[in-house]
């Protein structure tokens, strides 16, 4: 228990501003004190990734503006792991939030890389703690407990208040083998039980999931095996950030005689920062891909970024034949040892078509068992873990609705004695008094948009997606001194369709007669505001799109002045 004491008004709250009625994103605030003057801890400051809804958007980052509200206040930023969902938006938030991180030596290596790139490195204080230790920020008092997971260094945080213990375990499973790092500290979490935990808040991905996950060492086996059992051209892909699953695959493909070339930034990077922590020993040194490509096929094998079908990752370019230094063809193979993040099923079985069509050959989870195991909890893990912390409320996180209601159920199964499920914004009273949501706060996303953070409904990408939907209209006509239409209106389209090009002259001519037609129909007060004549010529573009399409185009009228 912390050693400051509990005022009357003091209250212990828990607030998800990302990570909760979603996977990803993970965003967690606790805040101490009476409501007018609490303090707070974020823990984790993460990002999700764009997809076929949001064109052009590649990352999407938590909204920060409650907390931002309140900086002065935050005492602190615990980073649990190093997962981009968990870290990956310290340098697009850090400058709003200007708090101190908090993280261990592996996570604080891939966090320096990103902060460097970002220009911030020399602004944010990065405190390195070690694993299993503490640190204390106001009335927050915070043990690092060893788990498993399928990064480096996964940690949960005992964060001791004093209204009580609040076990946050961040992203784990229960690993007796892990291969890399220790194992969970169950005495750690055991003792914390023997002590009063107040409230559990849980990762919920595999909620659904029974059993167990399985262990590395497992797929160890199973990796091995296969990987000697092939010829030709070798590419294994993985999520980079599992430095175990590398260190399985490199020294799969080196004891059938391959040297491994790595191939995606990432995957260097998150070698490197492994390196940097002592993992990885023994292994390498690895292959440039200019110097792969002088190898004969059999000689090599490509360890590659792209497992979940991004279509700039270093995979999406070799399926695609436009890789500069890495081709697979006919007799070759590709290992996806990796699972299939829900919402990336259509890209992947492109990217899986595209190698299959040129004769690679495919293993996957599903047709070979065992490329690979979860790094998320299934439910007989989450009981495990029950038993040791036996806490008074379960706060299910990490999942979408239908998970974090499955997790409340399972948890009042197991006889905690209170469970509430919130969504991002929900802030929860976890003491004193029952367990309860007391207050709904600003929550949303934001979407990094060519580099610029905009809001999640900014004019820009509500007119792009309009226009993917819909397509695009152009319009232009030039007026003279006397407001007078000095040559006919000229009309282009963007993804409307035409049969063929008499077509499509045909509708471009219905269109500029349109538009003409609205421009004559102004007085002469309108023909004098060339804002006037551009919403006119909108509205009977629009008008006439609707027609001859059923769509409504997004439409940029331009007017010139001669």
């Amino acid at each position: 228990m912390s050693r400051t004491r509990a005022g009357p008004e003091d209250e212990l709250v828990f607030l998800p501003l990302g990570g909760s009625n979603e996977i990803g994103m993970n965003f967690n605030l606790y805040g101490f004190g009476p409501e007018h003057d609490r303090k707070w801890i974020v823990v984790d400051l993460g990002v999700t990734f764009g997809d076929l809804t949001t064109p052009g958007v590649e990352i999407i980052l938590p909204d920060p503006t409650f907390i931002e509200e309140h900086a002065k206040d935050i005492l602190g930023i615990v980073l649990t792991h190093a997962h981009e969902d968990h870290i990956g938006a310290v340098p697009w938030l850090w400058p709003r939030l200007r708090a101190p991180l908090f993280a261990t030596p592996f996570t604080a290596y891939l966090l320096r890389e990103k902060l460097r790139e970002a220009g911030l490195l020399d602004e944010v204080e990065i405190t390195e703690v070690p694993l299993g230790g503490r640190v204390t920020l106001g009335p927050f008092e915070i043990d690092l407990i060893t788990l498993t997971h399928s990064i480096p260094e996964p940690n949960g945080l005992a964060i001791r208040t004093p209204l009580g213990v609040v076990l946050h375990t961040g992203d784990w499973k229960i690993d007796p083998d892990p291969l890399t790092g220790a194992v969970t500290d169950e005495a750690a979490i055991r003792r914390l039980g023997d002590e009063g935990v107040l409230a559990m808040v849980c990762d919920s991905t595999n909620v659904f999931v029974e059993g167990e996950a399985g262990s590395e060492a497992d797929v160890r086996k199973v990796l091995g095996d296969l990987i000697a059992s092939l010829r030709g051209g070798v590419a294994a892909a993985c999520f980079a950030s599992n430095v175990a699953r590398m260190d399985t695959i490199i020294r799969a493909a080196e004891a059938a005689g391959r040297r491994v070339c790595l191939v995606g930034r990432s995957m260097v990077r998150m070698s490197r920062a492994a390196r940097s922590v002592g993992l990885l020993e023994g292994t390498g040194p690895f292959l440039e891909e200019a110097a792969a490509r002088g190898l004969a096929k059999s000689a090599v094998l490509y360890l590659c970024t792209g497992s979940q079908g991004e279509p700039r990752a270093a995979l999406s370019r070799i399926a695609e034949g436009s890789h500069p230094h890495v081709k697979l063809g006919a007799g070759d193979a590709c290992i996806f040892s990796s699972r299939v993040i829900p919402g990336n099923e259509a890209a992947i079985r492109t990217l899986q078509d595209n190698l299959a069509d040129r004769g690679v050959r495919l293993y996957t989870e599903r047709d070979h068992p065992g490329v690979h195991v979860s790094g998320h909890p299934c439910r007989d893990e989450l009981a495990r873990m029950y038993q040791w912390a036996r806490p008074q409320i379960a706060v299910p996180t990490h999942g979408e609705r239908r998970h974090l209601l499955e997790h409340a159920a399972l948890a009042r199964d197991l006889q905690v004695s209170e469970a509430v499920a919130p969504r991002n914004g929900d802030m929860v009273r976890l003491a004193p008094g029952p367990a309860a949501i007391i207050d709904e706060t600003a929550s949303g996303r934001l979407y990094v948009d060519a580099g610029v953070v905009t809001p999640e409904n900014g004019e820009a990408f509500r007119e792009r997606r309009h226009a993917a939907s819909n397509g695009a209209l152009s319009v232009s006509l030039a007026v003279d001194g006397a407001n007078r239409l000095a040559a006919a209106p000229r009309v282009r389209s963007l993804g409307l369709p035409s049969a063929d090009d008499r077509a499509l002259t045909a509708v471009m001519s219905e269109l500029e007669d349109a538009a003409a037609h609205a421009f004559h129909a102004l007085d002469a007060e309108d023909r004098d505001d060339d804002a006037r004549i551009e919403a006119a010529l909108s509205r009977a573009l629009k008008k006439a799109a609707f027609r001859l399409w059923k769509r409504r185009p997004v439409v940029e009228a331009i007017v010139l002045r001669l």
